[in-house]
């Protein structure tokens, strides 16, 4: 995986070259491997590279023979069968990322439609004088632009737009209520004002340095349900699962796995054992004194299928010690309280392997979460919305609690809403729109390449999504499990791997560890500028010293938004332990 960015200007001058080089710089954790560039016609892109396939000629920007120019943080995973297809092509290298030059050639800005894979692209057209953006459609790989006076400029992290100096970035208060409530944000905007997203699914496409059309791909199929045998379910699972996970494992460097006590990395393991020869390497995290560790679980599974099996122990240490980092990968910020341990999850993998398979997207695909199961229910047998009650309703702390933090749920729910879909699909599809890629897949993403790791998801996969989302509800719910059919065909394939067990979750004690130190840290974390701006002061402390969920998850809210704030807003370095980085500034 890698990092991209770029300049266009409005008078077609040439791009500045410190602002290249200054994104580019901000951008070597995501390709420590190499760097390229290229400018001309008032256009300048910049790539950092991780190598993973094609390690002697995979180098990029690459150039095709009319000066079409491609930068891409890709990975193509049908490219062997799009070179096949593309006879009229001469192809340079061996690079997955190369088949896109002629397949534009062909559709022009919908080449997308042929990808299958997760990529953020650029590609400039000197013919048209056209730069187009494209993001793949579950919004796995980051882009981010902005639209300024000299003209457009984006990059796979708004820190590296940040640091170009050419756009001065306040916060967006919307979307700081929104992270708040919400523990991520919604939509284009980010919380740095003037600093948006290129939306999962989307292409754009800049003439002049400005937006002149959009395009979007969507993840999901439309319509109502449509498969509603168990049997052909079962099969279907079997076919596009397993060739979903041979082509997420095409890569010319060591790869492994992220292992936990859950059935979607149960499955992961169990294929992808079935498809190699050398032991799978699986790494498990787990928590000093938590009852729910999943590394048990995960030692067995490991030594039935023959892996190796490396745990890794998180305690309230490593939290205090590790979190400020952690926090200074998350640019865009979600309060997502397993980034630490995914941040030292990779920070090990990195030490033996380059890529790893994970399991997000399983949930989501498969209704696995307990509020689909709620979303089913008629108000009156206890069902109800997703996300009506933000983190501090209720609790007297921010200074507005107003209703506008669930604005960007609301239009992701109209957009669901579309072709006949059910309930359940819609509520689906609303965390697809948002939830995944704002939180779920940033965490992944930031991480992972903070160390240089790249992260591969088989589950968010066109071929498996057209797939397994037209299920029939009465599939993916019953007996009171999400990911019916999924535990039946896992249940077959690996009963080691207790599928029909009580869903243990992925609990990080993060509520132990915060009120370990609450005292302290409350009084901190009240006096922070960013969380003064935001919240009652008076009342931040008492969260940390209250017990209870709600005051746990709080006063985990408000922690990472004071470091975040710290770091990304106050230029504070991510640098000694939680206290040192409140303390300093």
């Amino acid at each position: 995986m890698c990092g991209i960015a770029g300049i266009q200007t409005l008078d077609g001058s040439s791009p500045s070259k410190e602002a290249l080089d200054a994104m580019s710089r901000a951008l070597v954790h995501r390709g420590p491997d190499g760097e390229g560039s290229h400018v001309s016609g008032g256009v300048g892109l910049v790539h950092r590279r991780l190598a993973i396939i094609d390690l002697e000629t995979g180098a990029q920007p690459l150039e095709d023979s009319d000066g079409v120019v491609l930068v891409a943080n890709a990975e193509i995973y049908n490219h062997v069968e799009l070179r096949a297809e593309l006879t009229e092509a001469q192809f340079k290298t061996n690079s997955d990322c190369e088949p896109i030059l002629p397949l534009y050639r062909r559709h022009g800005a919908g080449f997308v439609e042929r990808l299958r894979g997760m990529y953020a692209i650029a590609l400039y057209d000197p013919a048209t004088g056209e730069l187009t953006l494209a993001r793949d459609p579950f919004g796995i790989k980051p882009l981010y632009y902005a639209e300024v006076g000299v003209g457009f400029v984006f990059a796979s992290e708004p820190s590296a737009i940040r640091a170009s100096g050419m756009i001065e970035t306040g916060q967006n208060e919307e979307r700081r209520s929104e992270l708040l409530q919400l523990q991520f944000t919604t939509g284009r905007d980010t919380v740095f004002e003037g600093i948006q997203r290129v939306l999962p699914g989307e292409t754009i496409v800049v003439r002049q340095g400005r937006v002149i059309a959009r395009h979007r791909k969507e993840a999901l199929p439309g319509g109502a349900p449509s498969i509603f045998e168990e049997r052909r379910a079962l099969d279907m699972l079997d076919s596009t699962i397993a060739d979903s996970v041979m082509v997420h494992q095409r890569a010319d460097v060591p790869y492994g796995m992220f292992l936990s006590g859950g059935v979607d990395s149960a499955a992961l393991l169990s294929l992808m054992a079935e498809l190699n020869d050398e032991p799978v390497v699986a790494y498990t995290v787990g928590f000093e004194g938590e009852s729910s560790d999943e590394r048990k679980l995960a030692a067995v599974l490991a030594r039935r299928l023959g892996a190796k099996h490396v745990p890794i122990e998180v305690t309230a240490q490593d939290f205090l010690q590790s979190l400020p980092l952690a926090v200074r990968a998350m640019d865009d910020p979600a309060a997502d309280y397993a980034i630490l341990p995914t941040y030292l999850l990779a920070a090990a993998a990195a030490k033996d392997v380059k890529v790893v398979l994970t399991g997000e997207g399983g949930d989501e695909l498969l209704a696995g979460y307990g509020r689909y199961r709620s979303a089913l229910r008629p108000t009156w047998l206890g069902g109800r919305a997703m996300r009506t009650r933000g983190v501090f309703d209720g609790l007297d702390i921010l200074r507005s609690e107003g209703l506008g933090w669930r604005d960007g749920l609301v239009a992701a729910q109209s957009l669901a809403a579309v072709g006949g879909r059910t309930r359940l699909q819609i509520a689906q599809a609303i965390d697809c729109e948002d939830w995944l890629p704002n939180d779920l897949l940033t965490k992944v993403d930031r991480c992972l390449m903070a160390h240089g790791l790249e992260g591969r998801t088989p589950f968010l996969d066109p071929v498996v999504a057209a797939a397994v989302f037209r299920f029939d509800d009465r599939l993916k719910v019953k007996r009171g499990f999400g990911k019916y059919i999924f535990r039946r065909w896992l249940e077959k394939r690996l009963p080691e791997a207790q599928p029909f067990s009580k869903k243990r979750g992925f609990t990080v004690p993060v509520a132990r560890w915060i009120h370990g130190s609450g005292a302290r840290l409350g009084a901190m974390v009240a006096r922070q500028p960013g969380v003064q701006e935001a919240c009652a002061p008076d009342h931040v402390a008492r969260m940390f010293e209250t017990e209870g969920k709600r005051s746990g998850q709080a006063a985990w809210v408000l922690l990472f938004y004071a470091l975040w704030h710290q770091i990304h807003i106050g230029g504070v370095a991510a640098e000694g332990d939680v206290f040192e980085v409140l303390d300093a500034g």
